[in-house]
């Protein structure tokens, strides 16, 4: 599943048995940034990390299969927010910063911790995730926007291949 955006649509994919979530770390850093006086965030209260931190918890906590693909990270501090995530998508430009710094980045995210921690098993039935959603202007926003871009790329897609037919 990509275009997630909120603990809610992961809940919801958790519960469906999908088997990965890519949620967009730096994309829902953009929208703070645009949409918020904070214009700059640590590692810690990235709300893209914190976002990501929190789902993965939840996951482990209640032994969820889904798997969690952090993705479209806008800096190294967001990376080393994530240390231990199940799996992280970084671009070559990233890869590169990250071997060239010295920091040894501890693990921050781990199964045998978050399975210490006081979450509350939350049911996301269609009336709630609808609810969430709405009340979640930013996931409403990157949602929309995204599901916008693909059908855009969808439909230059299937011009190129018409032109080739």
């Amino acid at each position: 599943m990509t275009l997630l955006f909120n603990f809610e649509q992961a809940v919801a994919c958790a519960e469906s048995g999908v088997t990965l979530i890519s949620p967009f770390v730096g994309r829902i850093m953009d929208w703070f940034v645009k949409n918020t006086d904070q214009k700059a965030y640590t590692r810690k209260d990235d709300p893209g990390v914190v976002s990501v931190t929190r789902i993965f918890n939840y996951y482990k906590k209640y032994d969820y299969k889904t798997q969690v693909m952090a993705a479209s990270f806008r800096n190294t501090e967001e990376i080393k927010g994530l240390v231990g995530c199940d799996l992280l998508t970084i671009s070559p430009a990233l890869l590169k910063q990250l071997a060239a710094e010295t920091e040894l980045a501890p693990v921050v995210l781990s199964t045998s911790h978050a399975k210490t921690l006081d979450l509350p098993k939350v049911s996301i039935d269609e009336k709630a995730f609808r609810w969430a959603l709405n009340e979640d202007a930013m996931a409403t926003e990157k949602l929309a926007e995204g599901i916008r871009n693909f059908a855009k790329d969808a439909r230059t897609l299937e011009k190129l291949i018409e032109a080739k037919i």
